[in-house]
């Protein structure tokens, strides 16, 4: 299970990272160099810099909110079917209660 880190270390580390790579002398290197100062491995502030790229826009891909209503959709739809696949037992079953003969 992943590390949890607190937000605003992500936030330094994003910003930190965006700064040092405007700065042509700073920029090649960046995420490992500010990775060993904040005492983080250098994936852990790739990923970070990258989901800030794509909720920014700057880089393309699934927003971490788009990513979310994703999840939630797809939950529901799985209850949906799920609600859906009772109500047609249930039919079947009182339509054969129906097609019984009575006593």
């Amino acid at each position: 299970m992943p590390v949890p880190y607190p937000a605003e270390l992500r936030e330094r580390a994003v910003r930190l990272v965006i700064e040092a790579r405007q700065n042509p002398a700073t920029r090649d290197g960046a995420i490992t160099r500010i990775a060993k100062q904040l005492d983080l491995l250098p994936e852990t502030v790739r990923k970070w810099v990258r989901r800030a790229e794509i909720d920014e826009g700057i880089r393309p891909g699934t927003t971490s909110e788009d990513a979310a209503r994703i999840t939630e959709l797809e939950r529901e739809v799985r209850e949906l079917r799920r609600a859906n696949q009772i109500l047609k037992s249930a039919s079947a079953f009182f339509a054969a209660e129906l097609d019984r003969p009575s006593r």
